[in-house]
């Protein structure tokens, strides 16, 4: 069970992750590699993470069995790993509390983040205020205008949220923002990235602060569902979820990874967030993988219902597990995904985030395919209170 070994020394998974940034950073990144590999196998560091995973975010978060959903739909069955019952809503706190951790032994003062549907952004401003740090989050301003409730949420936490302008104004601008901070604040500041994407150490750190969820998995479903799934199903953005529930069975080789990209309006239009089923290679954000770019090297707009799933690359692990065939990733349109959500709501009385809905919207696809005595587990990565306005907005409602 010990034989996927990677990322390599360099922080590459194949021809993919690796280090891609300006000298003003490679210091900084070097301080957090060398502090990473120091605390992570520290026994104070890990009983301190385990112990803020119980006490303050509520872990082990629970498997599900959506009896009735799986009923109706027929064939296989369907568990949702419950990540919506963490403190803060998702998954994202997992990650935060480890980094923040990391940020405090190596004397920085001052956090900042990025977030795209506001859920990395209200963990990182929680744990701030947990440990009292100064806290800036960068966001932008279309997102802003879509998770207005995690935007009031951070200020009341005490971060300064910081709309950004710039491009498409939302994930991809706001993580360009939060590195130009980073640059200029290094002696002081510690970023805290809120995915598996960004130069080496971040895909692996994040990873390893995230694994937490398949590895509950891994116990818990020989007890609850009698084995282990046949399916595990993630949502896809920049990945964490979905590297969080894959990466403890990445060497079950009798469980099937499936990852879900967000299509939008569909892949054959300009309109989708689909890196791995539409992009090329390239460099984003300090590291190479599957990016939606032009034939001029540009980086295109990108589109979800879903503002976390809302981003032009994907994290490269998830490039190599593509590659390598490992796992597999589909494509969920925005109707799809909030046909899942309505239906989620209905027949399991559990309201999941939109970025959750695609995860979803696919394991429903395959069930009615499946046998009835197949397991599909889906990592339900966060609860859809953040997304009432966008579901109302499209469902043609008034609030």
């Amino acid at each position: 069970m010990k034989s996927y070994t990677l990322p390599d020394s360099t922080g590459h998974f194949g021809k993919f992750g690796g280090s891609f940034v300006s000298e003003t950073l490679v210091h900084a990144l070097d301080e957090l590699r060398e502090a990473y590999d120091r605390y992570k196998n520290d026994p104070e560091f890990q009983r301190e993470f385990a112990y803020e995973l119980k006490h303050f975010v509520g872990r082990p978060s629970p498997v599900y069995h959506a009896r009735r959903w799986s009923e109706q739909l027929g064939g296989a069955q369907i568990w949702l790993k419950r990540e919506d019952l963490n403190h803060t809503g998702a998954h994202k706190v997992n990650n935060c509390i480890g980094q923040i951790l990391l940020a405090k032994r190596m004397g920085k003062t001052r956090i900042i983040a990025e977030t795209g549907a506001g859920q990395h952004g209200v963990a990182t401003a929680t744990v701030a205020a947990r440990y009292g740090l100064e806290c800036v989050v960068y966001m932008g301003s279309e997102d802003v205008r879509r998770q207005a409730a995690n935007v009031y949420r951070m200020k009341l936490l005490g971060a300064t949220v910081v709309p950004v302008e710039s491009g498409s104004r939302t994930l991809k601008d706001a993580l360009n923002e939060a590195m130009r901070d980073w640059v200029t604040n290094v002696e002081n500041t510690f970023y805290i990235i809120g995915t598996v994407a960004g130069p080496h150490p971040y895909p692996m750190m994040v990873r390893d602060f995230q694994c937490v969820i398949g590895e509950e998995c891994i116990e818990q479903m020989p007890v609850d569902a009698g084995r282990q799934p046949d399916y595990v199903v993630a949502a896809v953005g920049g990945g964490s979820n979905a590297m969080g529930i894959f990466y403890p069975y990445i060497n079950h080789a009798d469980v099937e990874l499936v990852g879900v990209e967000a299509g939008g309006h569909g892949i054959d239009t300009p309109e989708h967030a689909a890196s791995l089923n539409a992009g090329v290679v390239g460099v984003l954000h300090g590291n190479r993988t599957y990016v939606l770019q032009d034939a001029a090297g540009q980086i295109q707009a990108t589109h979800s219902i879903s503002a976390g799933l809302d981003y032009p690359g994907v994290g490269p692990e998830h490039a190599w597990l593509k590659d390598s065939g490992r796992a597999r990733y589909e494509v969920v349109n925005d109707d799809e995904a909030l046909q899942a959500f309505h239906h989620c709501c209905r027949v399991e009385g559990i309201m999941p985030a939109l970025e959750s809905s695609h995860a979803l919207a696919c394991a429903a696809r395959m069930a009615p395919t499946l046998s009835a005595d197949k397991i599909i587990l889906v990592n339900l990565s966060g609860r859809g209170d953040k997304d009432m306005h966008t579901v109302a907005e499209f469902s043609g409602i008034s609030l």
